[in-house]
């Protein structure tokens, strides 16, 4: 019980120490941009019509770095994105573990895939490259998602090498397979039954593909590349079913790939770092020490 409390002392005081810095993922233009799709919306709590995706940058909080970066990808369906639920209240926590954090806008429903692909894919070469810039380690690159930003997370530890998260810029030369992964109640898998239809849909449109649903459903696509992964998710989630964080611990499994899996009985579906949802309030502190055993922070 100490320890989660100094844990959540030093989240509240990154919280009040965090000092951001937002940075274009695309300057020289948006792949594949489109007009008309009218301005950006931000309510406060949820980003949709992503036009112009970023990185906001949450350095490790002084004297605790790490040399560890972490890219969050925030959940919403590939509809919205839930920014500070799933992504600035990340960030702070990682930030107080001395880690430095970047929170990606990504392109949504608007764009379909493969722009979200692009979009994590571009984050990490983009961290990657200027490593010595952020006081990070170029091998010590990992990514974190929540639902639908789990299967963004998940795509980029397993489809890194795809030739759809290319554009043809010069940063493709550099390497955008995450040196570990994080994943929180996430979409897995896009095919019957265990699927979020919803997710499906604002990623592959109404009518895709067979191949690409199966291409998309990322318990196909593990291998002994894909890096250690650790994964939270609750029994009753109503929304994305608890199948997805099994059937992908199960592939990492087969491909003897190192893998924690913490399913808790309560805790429904989006939980974040929330304090009301029983004992998932405690995946923070294991999440530290699995970050801890793999060395990643002090």
């Amino acid at each position: 019980m100490r320890k989660l409390l100094l844990t959540f002392f030093f989240f509240i005081a990154s919280c009040a120490q965090a000092q951001t810095t937002v940075i274009p993922l695309w300057p020289e233009g948006v792949p594949g941009a489109k007009a008309n799709l009218g301005p950006e919306r931000n309510d406060g709590w949820s980003i949709s019509h992503v036009v112009e995706p970023t990185l906001t940058y949450y350095p490790a909080a002084p004297g605790r770095a790490s040399g560890t970066a972490v890219i969050v990808c925030p959940g919403g369906g590939y509809e919205f994105l839930a920014f500070n639920h799933e992504g600035g209240n990340y960030a702070k926590w990682l930030s107080g573990l001395g880690v430095a954090a970047f929170v990606l806008k990504y392109r949504l429903s608007d764009f379909g895939h493969p722009a979200p692909l692009q979009d994590v894919l571009r984050a990490i070469r983009i961290v990657r490259a200027h490593a010595a810039d952020y006081g990070v380690a170029p091998e010590r690159i990992g990514v974190i998602g929540s639902s639908a930003g789990g299967h963004l997370a998940a795509s980029a530890a397993t489809l890194y090498d795809d030739p759809a998260g290319r554009t043809g810029a010069p940063l493709d030369a550099v390497s955008a397979r995450p040196d570990f992964l994080m994943l929180m109640y996430p979409v897995i898998t896009l095919m019957p039954p265990y699927a979020h239809a919803g997710s499906r849909h604002a990623l592959l449109g109404a009518n895709p593909a067979p191949e690409l649903v199966k291409a998309m459903s990322l318990e196909t696509r593990v291998t002994p590349q894909t890096p250690p992964t650790f994964l939270v998710h609750a029994q009753d989630d109503g929304a994305v079913p608890v199948d997805n964080s099994i059937m992908f611990f199960q592939a990492l499994t087969r491909a003897h790939v190192p893998a924690e899996m913490h399913i808790y009985e309560h805790g429904g579906h989006g939980f974040g770092m929330t304090h009301d949802h029983g004992d998932t309030a405690l995946w923070p502190q294991r999440a530290e020490e699995w970050l801890r055993e793999h060395k990643l922070i002090k």
